[in-house]
């Protein structure tokens, strides 16, 4: 995948979506977008499996504090605009607070009474016909090698209830740009290359109009981040590990010898 030439970056620079931005969050890509365009070599390929109307959700890998910026330079040249899922911590920040709110975005309160309440949005944002942008593994990976890491149930959730396409979208260079834990990016000399890629709507036929268990939402949530690994491993032309990295799983080994593996109980409950 090449680079985006100097006059497909001019000739975005003058057509990109501007509306239904708000001014606040029109004025931050305003101002980010000529390190984005011209301070990287950035490229990118399937933006044509945007859906140009209607309510999606977009599934992507995060490996930089830096992908939402490079994402939503790639949504808004192929003419819409997301609203993405940001921790609530986002919204005490004051310039920050102003981009998201008057932006449409949608605050995550993590571990509280409100928790369920980015749920109801986003579902209502898609139903409203929106772009929702999600990173499933809730954080940048900790996978050793960069891979997407195991996810969260939450797109899945919200794929079956509105039966929206999922699009499989993945970033790979942005940790160049700004390493993981650095709040100094790495912009101009030399420029780093950045390649976003989307692929078609996730295949998620087996479980639509099925119960929503907790095995339903494993098996959804499993095949929109085998899409997402798909397109990294393209980018990266390389073989993703056979199994995801989990951190929880690590977090909770124990530290002797390793005994008999464990087996799991099948939960088919219906998920709350």
């Amino acid at each position: 995948m090449r680079p985006l030439t100097t006059w497909q970056k001019l000739r975005l620079t003058v057509t990109r979506r501007w509306d239904t931005s708000g001014f606040s969050y029109g004025f931050a890509i305003w101002a980010l977008w000529p390190f984005t365009m011209f301070g990287t070599r950035i490229g990118w390929s399937g933006g044509e499996h945007i859906p140009r109307t209607g309510g999606a959700l977009l599934a992507i890998n995060h490996v930089s504090f830096a992908d939402p910026i490079f994402n939503v330079a790639f949504t808004i040249s192929h003419g819409r605009m997301p609203r993405f899922l940001a921790k609530s911590e986002l919204w005490g920040v004051p310039v920050v607070r102003s981009v998201l709110g008057k932006g449409g975005h949608i605050p995550v309160y993590r571990s509280s009474a409100r928790a369920g309440d980015a749920y109801r949005e986003a579902i209502a944002a898609v139903q409203r016909g929106e772009i929702v942008a999600f990173y499933p593994e809730g954080t940048f990976t900790s996978d050793p090698e960069g891979w997407p890491m195991r996810s969260k149930n939450g797109i899945g959730r919200i794929a079956l209830v509105t039966g929206a396409p999922v699009i499989p979208v993945a970033n790979w260079g942005t940790q160049d740009v700004l390493p993981p834990g650095s709040n100094r990016p790495r912009l101009f000399f030399p420029r780093r290359r950045v390649s976003v890629v989307a692929g078609p709507p996730v295949d998620l036929s087996r479980w639509l109009g099925g119960p929503r268990t907790r095995t339903a939402l494993d098996g959804v949530t499993a095949a929109i981040m085998s899409d997402v690994t798909g397109l990294v491993a393209g980018i990266r032309g390389e073989l993703p590990p056979a199994q995801p990295y989990d951190p929880a799983a690590i977090a909770s080994a124990p530290s002797g010898p390793p005994g008999p593996p464990a087996v799991e109980p099948v939960d088919e409950r219906p998920a709350s």
